[in-house]
């Protein structure tokens, strides 16, 4: 069955928000996102070490959120966790618009305890991700590890935004993915902050993103 979605839901002024509601066979995900926001954030998906890491990302990068995502865990967490991905990347860019007066680039090093992690993300209107996380467990928490690289894919593809992350060294598997979720929180935080320099000029020569 294919992904329904509802028109965008977004405000001209100060605040840029997006409404997402994105119901397949697999997943039912429910999710409103204020980029001007205070770091609150009610998340629910049914993983909770995931959830964590979304509320850490929400308050990271001064977002508001709220997400319910009713999905398959029956079968697998892959559908969960890719379609929140998807969905998380769409609500951006549907609430970021043209683009114009943004940043539109961010980079953030983010030092956890003895880990430190690196993001960048481009918001250039082309999907390209690269994930290294360099943890070798099945699980953190209740949540397959594996799974973090389709959470940025999925990202990747909805906010059609290149995506690096990467763990640079650590010890404890739980940091390394905790400081790559607050590094990419940081970083598109400020890859979607306005460019008082530029104004409303957009930050490409195509005239397009």
């Amino acid at each position: 069955m294919p992904a329904r979605s509802k028109p965008p839901k977004r405000t001209t002024g100060k605040s840029r928000t997006a409404t997402i509601v994105r119901h397949t066979a697999e997943t039912r995900i429910d999710l409103e996102l204020t980029i001007e926001g205070q770091g609150r954030y009610k998340i629910a998906t049914g993983i909770r070490f995931f959830d964590h890491m979304l509320e850490l990302f929400t308050r990271h990068g001064a977002f508001n959120l709220e997400l319910r995502c009713d999905g398959d865990l029956d079968v697998d967490q892959h559908h969960t966790v890719e379609d929140v991905g998807i969905a998380l990347g769409e609500a951006f860019n549907r609430a970021l618009g043209d683009k114009r007066g943004i940043l539109r680039a961010g980079y953030f090093v983010m030092p956890m305890d003895e880990t430190l992690a690196v993001a960048a993300v481009d918001l250039s209107g082309r999907p390209a991700f690269v994930v290294d996380i360099k943890v070798r467990v099945r699980l953190v928490g209740d949540l397959q590890t594996e799974l973090v690289t389709d959470f940025f894919e999925g990202f990747a593809r909805g906010a059609r935004a290149n995506v690096h992350v990467k763990t640079l060294y650590g010890r404890s598997n739980h940091h390394k993915i905790e400081a790559i979720f607050k590094a990419f929180a940081r970083a598109l935080r400020v890859a979607c902050s306005r460019d008082k320099q530029l104004g409303r000029m957009l930050p490409s020569t195509k005239g397009l993103l």
